[in-house]
């Protein structure tokens, strides 16, 4: 379960770019629906990176996994809630819902990590 999670990150968004100048057409439908879907409304940009995030655990996507943990906490979202939504994913998901659920503790401590050093430079 030893993953990169910021590489896996980066590594993502550098060949959603690549599909992005092969298919742009449907790359920018994608990134207009990513943008609309969780501009604040009703919900938080945070609730609903959360919900995203469970979703990712409940389909096992580590991709989807690392972006989301990612984008809850630029939203703003505390680890605790994090943790929680990992739960919840769990209860939706069952046992293999628990193995993604490491995955993305997993990427929270790491992701943790970094914004810890980058606050000490």
């Amino acid at each position: 379960m030893l993953q990169d999670y910021s590489k896996k990150f980066n590594d993502l968004n550098e060949k959603m770019k690549e599909l992005g100048i092969e298919i742009p057409d449907t790359m920018k439908g994608f990134s207009d629906l990513h943008h609309a879907s969780i501009a604040d409304g009703a919900l938080s940009s945070k609730t609903k990176e959360l919900i995203a995030l469970g979703i990712a655990i409940t389909v096992r996507c580590e991709g989807c996994i690392a972006c989301h943990v990612h984008d809850s906490l630029q939203a703003g979202a505390k680890s605790e809630e994090i943790m929680e939504t990992i739960g919840v994913a769990v209860l939706m998901g069952g046992g293999p819902s628990v193995v993604y659920g490491c995955e993305a503790m997993d990427a929270l401590k790491q992701f943790g990590i970094l914004e810890e050093n980058e606050a000490t430079f």
